[in-house]
């Protein structure tokens, strides 16, 4: 039997790293039906098969055609064990394989992180069918440092492969161990910058930490998403630090009801001297400098001083996201009220009591009611 790849065989390899595995199955195909003995087309065969809807049967069916051709063959046998857990039913006959594959290549590093993968899974399994039950803590916690071992194994004999730690990261996970997983999830990120998972879980810690302000979760939410722009959990979390900001500008638009109110004396202490209706036209326009330093410093300046992604995000926000747009209304609301309370020439008190309490309750009223609805 050659161990020369065959050129149909590298052709179908390439066809299948693109996605092209009706064509990669055709090619395979017909290399099969010239040399039947071709072992390494029918492990390709079976990896494209298991790349399909609903074919696992063929799959497993490919893997016993190369295994009857040479039973000790690492990679068949690997793929074997790929198609047994893909076929309904014999997920308890891969731990037997991959062990197989371990014992004939032991410095071979994917039949321990693979076995590592499904080994608690198979342990859980089995103990379910013995025992009749649910599996113990203690029993799970066994079958998970059972799996770690070899997990750490794979790592040590391929330190460069991210499919290793991520085997562990998912045990580490399971176990509850935050620490170890972390690591992971740097060593991971280590190797490769765009892993998606890595990216997501360690962006969505960090933007979620105690004390983190939302303008800075945007601005972790839009740095990861410049690695992986397909991540629709960290679109969604750059949705919600983005809608946190706009819920930032009602609390300045209620401050300046809140100093529009105190220029005209609304609540003055009973016994104390009010100031006298009307104000002078100067005050009336004096009164417009610190809510203009107020929206100077509070949005407009930290606006600027935002990611131009997080800018684009804003504006898409405010045509996808209803409760967006009611934010923005509140805001433009509660200024138009504070605006009448001071440039208006009010001779009387009672009806700019009406507008203050009309600005002020229905913008705090849904400042708590609406804080999850980013």
């Amino acid at each position: 039997m050659s161990t020369v790849m065959h050129p149909a065989v590298e052709r179908a390899r390439a066809l299948y790293e693109l996605g092209r595995y009706d064509e990669a199955k055709a090619l395979l195909g017909q290399r099969l039906a010239e040399d039947p003995d071709d072992i390494r087309a029918w492990i390709d065969l079976a990896r494209c098969h298991l790349s399909g809807e609903g074919e696992a049967d063929r799959a497993l069916e490919a893997t016993e055609r190369a295994l009857a051709l040479d039973a000790e063959h690492v990679d068949a046998l690997i793929m074997h064990a790929r198609a047994l857990q893909a076929v309904g039913g014999r997920f308890l006959e891969t731990e037997d394989v991959l062990r197989e594959a371990i014992r004939l290549d032991p410095e071979f590093w994917y039949g321990y992180a693979l076995l590592a993968n499904w080994l608690f899974r198979i342990r859980a399994l089995r103990y379910g069918k013995e025992h009749g039950g649910a599996v113990t803590r203690e029993a799970m916690d066994a079958f998970l440092r059972e799996s770690g071992e070899l997990a750490q194994e794979a790592i040590r004999l391929a330190p460069e492969e991210v499919f290793p730690y991520e085997v562990a990261w998912g045990i580490a996970d399971l176990a509850g161990n935050r620490t170890v997983a972390d690591h992971l999830d740097e060593a991971i990120l280590r190797l490769d910058p765009q892993h998606k998972a890595a990216l997501e879980r360690r962006t969505g810690k960090a933007a979620a930490a105690p004390g983190v302000k939302a303008t800075e979760a945007a601005t972790l939410y839009a740095d990861a998403l410049a690695s992986a722009p397909d991540s629709a959990p960290m679109r969604q979390g750059l949705d919600q630090a983005s809608y946190r900001l706009l819920r930032g500008i009602r609390w300045l638009a209620l401050l300046c009801v809140a100093l529009a109110g105190t220029g005209l004396d609304l609540f003055a202490v009973a016994g104390e001297a009010q100031r006298d209706l009307p104000l002078p036209l100067g005050q009336r326009l004096w009164n417009l400098v610190p809510m203009a330093a107020i929206w100077a410093l509070g949005a407009a300046l930290r606006y600027r001083r935002l990611r131009q992604g997080i800018k684009v995000n804003l504006t898409s926000l405010l045509h996808r996201h209803p409760w967006s747009r009611i934010v923005l209304t509140q805001s433009a609301w509660a200024m138009l009220c504070a605006l009448l309370l001071t440039q208006l020439p009010w001779t009387d008190r009672t009806l700019p009591q009406v507008i203050f309490w009309a600005g002020l309750v229905p913008t705090a009223a849904t400042i708590w009611f609406d804080r999850k609805k980013g």
